[in-house]
């Protein structure tokens, strides 16, 4: 499997350009929260002689790659089998106070998409697991089969802003009690039964259902409500951190985490701010940033990324 076939790091050129300056001098330490197949990870490596690395991930798969990928590195690498909102006792794990730079590069992987007995892509049939580890949780399976109606049109509508929500949630038990729901194929042609002719023009019936299966599976925003306080607590001043997000919900917890990060904490009406008060962040980049249409045309999977950036300009009071 060549790797660079088959993974291209999204918005690689403008990561490594917002987290440079964080990451210049030698012995710098930068935390990989979402390692994936090591790409991102691999081209600061690069870039960066000095560099120290501790990459996370949840999903043994994507460690074992990653691992082989940057062994290269020898001891300028550390993995950690964690999901990322432990990524201060990580960092602490890998023998460190602090973290100079931190990139999020959220949602499914491509090693996740792309091997097919994962689950995680309505286009193929396979087992219906969605874990990104596969070493504990329950599986999209064991959802469908043990969730109410309730319980699904909630998940649906919160994790997919599934218009049809309700529909799908009846047409899954009804399903579910002639036979149970195991394989993403069978899933695909009950969501694709329930769906008016209408609505089917409009996108393929299972993609938001089967984006809020797979945060449901792996309580991906709870996480990342979690996660990102506490990267950014890790961050000296000067520190860095980068997200990328591809969908609307994950993206509106990072817009929120940083806007907290970098507001002012005066009482209204103070006349002069005090130093205790100023943001402990400033942005680095004006709302959300978009790929490129040429990065677009060459790596479909950087359509829907939204990039956000911050920088630690004080230590808290």
């Amino acid at each position: 499997m060549n790797l660079r076939d088959i993974h291209t790091p999204v918005l690689l050129e403008r990561c490594i350009e917002l987290l440079a300056p964080a990451l210049e001098r030698d012995g710098a330490v930068i935390v990989d929260a979402t390692l994936g197949m090591g790409g991102h990870s691999e081209a600061f490596l690069e870039r960066f002689p000095g560099l120290r690395l501790v990459g996370l991930d949840r999903d043994t798969d994507a460690l074992r790659i990653a691992g082989e990928r940057l062994a290269r590195f020898g001891e300028r690498v550390t993995l950690v089998h964690t999901v990322y909102d432990g990524i201060a006792d990580a960092v602490i794990s890998a023998g460190f106070a602090k973290a100079d730079g931190i990139l999020f590069d959220l949602g499914v992987s491509s090693l996740q998409l792309d091997v097919a007995d994962r689950g995680f892509a309505y286009s193929k049939d396979a087992p219906l697991d969605m874990r990104m580890d596969q070493s504990a949780g329950v599986t999209a399976a064991d959802v469908l089969a043990t969730y109410g109606e309730g319980d699904l049109r909630r998940i649906f509508e919160r994790y997919g802003e599934e218009k049809l929500a309700g529909r799908y949630a009846r047409a899954i038990i009804a399903a579910r009690a002639e036979a149970p729901i195991e394989r993403s194929g069978r899933l695909v042609e009950i969501l694709v039964a329930a769906t008016p002719y209408a609505a089917q023009r409009t996108g393929h019936p299972a993609k938001r259902v089967f984006q809020a299966l797979r945060i449901e599976v792996n309580r991906e925003l709870s996480v990342l409500e979690r996660a990102v306080p506490s990267a950014l607590g890790i961050l000296p001043v000067g520190g860095r951190i980068v997200v990328l997000a591809y969908q609307s919900l994950e993206d509106r917890l990072v817009k929120r985490a940083l806007a907290e990060a970098t507001a002012s904490t005066a009482p209204a009406g103070l006349p002069v701010e005090l130093p205790e008060h100023a943001p402990r962040f400033r942005l680095l980049v004006k709302g959300a940033e978009l790929a490129s249409d040429e990065e677009r045309a060459t790596n479909p999977r950087a359509t829907p990324v939204r990039l956000r950036a911050a920088e630690r300009v004080r230590e808290d009071a």
